[in-house]
């Protein structure tokens, strides 16, 4: 196992193919193939799922990007440091957006100016578009909702979020899910875990909401709860931080 194999791994596993991995580390494509069978060999595990023209990742590949992608950020950081450098290059971070709205932005501001060379860039979605995005090598990390049970992802606790039902202005206090079943509720996509979190509550007491209307924000969806069209579940700190 060497250094250039671990660069054609990653190279693979962020694309699917063969053809595209090689123009991105400047090979040709049988030498990724032969490579990437020679790392296999030493690991004694296939790291790929191979579909026709496309590799996807196997359970042990996943596992094994992690240490991969770990390996060579340590190997560009001995570069730096014996080079008398400052970090430097692309750090990609996702988050949830209300995460990014309310909580990382005096983080991220000190991170820009402790490191002036690193070019920090910064996509919002939910959850679950962030852990794919690391999964396949385009997040360097993200803030994602937990506990994160994936076995090719290590989380690490940041902060506890509050979440809180929105409902109509003179909607009755709402204890239980039975007492608003079939209501119609506003939410991220279905791989938004805030979405899911809030079905589950309403399955766990064999209640059932009305029709999901998917939004892309919480100002869009706040402002249809507020025109008594029907619920949301939204983080208390990004609640408290909308003007009125």
């Amino acid at each position: 196992m060497d250094l250039t194999q671990l660069e054609m791994f990653n190279a693979v596993a962020s694309t699917g193919s063969i053809t595209q991995a090689a123009q991105k580390v400047h090979r040709v494509p049988s030498n990724l193939t032969t490579r990437i069978r020679q790392l296999e060999a030493d690991l004694g595990v296939e790291l790929f799922i191979r579909e026709n023209q496309r590799l996807r990742l196997s359970p042990a590949g996943h596992s094994f990007l992690r240490y991969s992608q770990q390996i060579l950020a340590l190997v560009d950081e001995a570069r730096m440091v014996v080079a008398g450098d400052e970090p430097q290059g692309l750090f990609s971070l996702g988050s949830l957006e209300s995460t990014a709205a309310v909580r990382i932005s005096p983080t991220l501001a000190h991170f820009n100016q402790r490191y002036p060379k690193i070019h920090l860039a910064l996509s919002t979605g939910p959850s679950g578009t962030m852990i794919d995005g690391v999964l396949e090598g385009n997040l360097s990390a993200a803030f994602v909702d937990g506990p994160l049970v994936h076995p090719g992802l290590e989380g690490l606790p940041v902060f506890p979020e509050e979440m809180m039902i929105v409902a109509p202005f003179g909607h009755p206090p709402i204890a239980r899910a039975s007492e608003v079943n079939g209501a119609s509720v506003y939410a991220f996509r279905a791989n938004c875990s805030y979405r899911r979190h809030f079905e589950s509550w309403f399955h766990a007491d064999r209640a059932t909401p009305g029709r999901i209307h998917e939004m892309e924000s919480y100002h869009g969806m706040l402002a249809c709860v507020i025109a008594g069209a029907g619920l949301a579940l939204m983080p208390c700190r990004m609640l408290e931080s909308m003007p009125g």
